[in-house]
């Protein structure tokens, strides 16, 4: 792979990643418009140049998961202090990370149970470009139902999310396994479900992708990080991770702004688009999948 690939991999990494369009879809068509192998060392890179993309977040919401250490911290010590502090609630920032780790759960063991299938049988443009389709209805006929509903933006705040809630925020997030889902766009629709408002779906879908794209990018990178080291190179993955990084800061800060005062209707219009562009091309430019 040479460096300008790395860059233009990493770059849709970065803006495709927490936005509900599937960055995976995206990763695989850009992958076979640039003529790159489907090799086990591919499939691995574009897993670990997450790690760019989840350092961003990780930024951006760093006083967030800040607190929950906090809290996290300050429970421990007053339980050790204190023997009677049974029964209390826990604090927010905690009761936020149990919610995080109840949301990772489902995909954790569904991805030990269906991964490799998944990965061999599933990774290809022709499911890509028949879920961003699916996936894009599923956006407009959701959007205009909450606008029938009366409901725009309204909703619980983040420290109201229930833990049942986050099961099924959990739950949801297993169906985007399938690429060209998008993992953003099942936890952003499992949180509205859950009945939290706009922007703290977006921000729980954001922070759980910290613990479910973090164990993949581990696992990828622990599995096959010798033979990706070895058939991509060191300067590839560094490019594409700090490309992925850059990108992904733009597109997290974008979309938080855009979806304070707008619906999700233009990411289901894209996908639409985007599916049509795929078959015309199949139709009129012999294009193969």
């Amino acid at each position: 792979m040479s460096i300008l690939e790395a860059i233009i991999m990493g770059i849709v990494e970065g803006l495709t990643e927490y936005l509900p369009v599937s960055s995976t879809g995206h990763l695989i068509i850009t992958r076979y418009f640039l003529a790159l192998p489907e090799s086990d060392a591919q499939k691995a890179f574009e897993i670990c140049i997450q790690g760019g993309a989840i350092l961003a977040v990780l930024g951006i919401y760093f006083q967030r998961v800040k607190g929950m250490g906090y809290d996290t911290v300050k429970w421990i010590r007053t339980r050790k202090n204190n023997t009677n502090s049974a029964g209390q609630p826990l604090p927010a920032g905690m009761r936020l990370m149990f919610n995080m780790m109840i949301g990772f759960l489902p995909a954790a063991v569904f991805g030990v149970l269906l991964g490799d299938y998944i990965k061999e049988y599933l990774f290809n443009p022709t499911i890509v470009t028949v879920m961003w389709a699916l996936g894009g209805l599923v956006i407009l006929l959701y959007v205009r139902a909450r606008e029938k509903s009366g409901k725009k933006f309204e909703g619980k705040q983040l420290e109201e999310l229930s833990y049942c809630g986050a099961l099924k925020v959990g739950l949801m997030q297993c169906i985007a396994m399938c690429p060209g889902v998008s993992r953003s766009l099942m936890t952003m629709l499992g949180g509205l479900c859950a009945g939290l408002s706009v922007p703290a779906a977006v921000e729980f879908s954001f922070l759980l992708g910290l613990i479910t794209l973090g164990a993949a990018t581990v696992y990828d990178a622990y599995e096959y990080g010798h033979v990706m080291i070895n058939s991509i190179g060191w300067p590839a993955i560094i490019v594409g991770t700090l490309t992925a990084w850059a990108s992904a800061i733009i597109a997290v800060k974008w979309m938080v702004g855009y979806l304070n005062k707008h619906s999700l209707k233009i990411f289901g219009w894209y996908r639409i688009a985007a599916a049509l562009v795929m078959l015309l091309l199949v139709c009129f430019a012999g294009l193969t999948f």
